[in-house]
């Protein structure tokens, strides 16, 4: 029995168990430190950034707390320079308050006796420099306006700035559904679309009907001469523009035009004492012209009626004489025999033949 053989059963399953066991402990552990060392670096990442942004925050502190910082602040906000930009920016601000005021109705009338647009009293406003700031923020504006037409393809710039935007948003409202299962232009969506409120929208047709009538009131007036002044002046102006057209484009018309249109009213007021002056002698010049050439007309017009007076009393003489010829004729003696020629009618009616006396037949 001693000498029987020994057989040691070995359980393969307990030891694959053990084996699995140690495996799985072993990823876990690789695992957990995986994890550990990632979090351990986002953690190094995280804290540098944060040391970054103290350290940015405490330089930005130092530079904003310290003296030399606080004296150019100082300078620039309540310094002289910034003094003289805010009372500037305050002044242009009030004149343009002062101008968008001075739209109302004209208390004088049309020559047809209706009632102007405010916008008559507002460019008479801008154009006569009451408003000086104003007045030339406008027509610098007006400069860069036209030569933006000119020298820029605004409509081609229009195109742009439109199919960028829609290509903008719908690329975002795309790539959001793919990556985030959202779009991302539709998450900035308002939530009502903006309107535009009915009074506004009344008071901006009010004022464009105001601006057209404007235009087509002053045209009328220009053409029927209710200011001789200003019709003269559109006279020459547009002869001069028809002989410019030829060889000037356009906007350079345009631009003429403008500058016309602001800067002689300003040279004007400069001027007003000398251009006053010499336009009361020119227009004594043109009275005494007038006054002769109506003296001239009212003697030519006298002597062309003395003159028409002679004729008038020559032709009637010769028409006179010519009816005295045919009644002297008809007075004529051959016209006298012509009438004895026929016997003189009786005067008393003839006796009645007697009854007894017998008609005796002629033999």
């Amino acid at each position: 029995m001693a000498d029987a053989p020994y057989l040691e059963l070995v359980d393969h399953n307990h030891e694959n168990d053990h084996d699995e066991d140690s495996d799985s402990s072993e990823m876990s552990d690789s695992i957990e430190e995986h994890t550990n060392g990632t979090a351990n670096g986002n953690s190094n990442l995280q804290n540098a950034k944060n040391s970054l942004l103290n350290a940015a925050q405490s330089a930005m502190e130092t530079v904003n707390n310290h003296p030399a910082t606080k004296n150019a602040k100082d300078t620039l906000n309540n310094g002289p320079v910034a003094k003289n930009v805010k009372r500037e920016a305050a002044k242009t601000k009030n004149e343009f308050a002062d101008l968008a005021n001075s739209r109302q109705t004209p208390d004088e009338p049309a020559a047809t006796g209706q009632p102007l647009t405010h916008y008559h009293s507002m460019f008479y406003r801008l154009l006569s420099w009451k408003n000086p700031r104003a007045t030339a923020i406008s027509f610098a504006a007006v400069v860069v306006f036209i030569f933006a037409a000119r020298y820029l393809n605004i409509i081609r710039y229009i195109f742009k700035a439109i199919y960028m935007t829609l290509g903008l948003t719908a690329t975002a409202e795309i790539a959001g559904k793919f990556t985030l299962g959202k779009g991302l232009t539709s998450q900035v969506r308002p939530r009502k679309y903006f309107t535009i409120p009915k009074a506004s929208l009344e008071r901006l047709l009010d004022d464009v009907e105001q601006l057209i009538n404007f235009f087509v009131i002053e045209s009328q007036r220009i053409v029927f001469a209710e200011n001789v002044f200003v019709t003269v002046s559109a006279f020459f102006a547009s002869l001069v523009s028809y002989f410019l057209i030829k060889f000037v484009p356009l906007w350079g018309l345009t631009l003429i035009a403008a500058s016309i249109a602001y800067l002689g009213p300003l040279i004007y007021l400069q001027n007003k004492e000398v251009i006053d002056a010499q336009l009361e002698q020119a227009g004594n010049i043109v009275n005494q012209q007038a006054t002769q050439i109506r003296d001239l007309a009212a003697q030519h017009t006298e002597n062309a009626a003395h003159t028409l007076k002679s004729y008038t009393n020559e032709y009637t003489s010769k028409a006179q004489e010519t009816i005295n010829q045919y009644r002297g004729r008809s007075t004529s003696p051959e016209a006298s025999r012509k009438k004895d020629d026929f016997p003189a009618a009786p005067k008393h009616e003839p006796a009645a033949a007697s009854k007894e006396t017998p008609l005796v037949p002629a033999s």
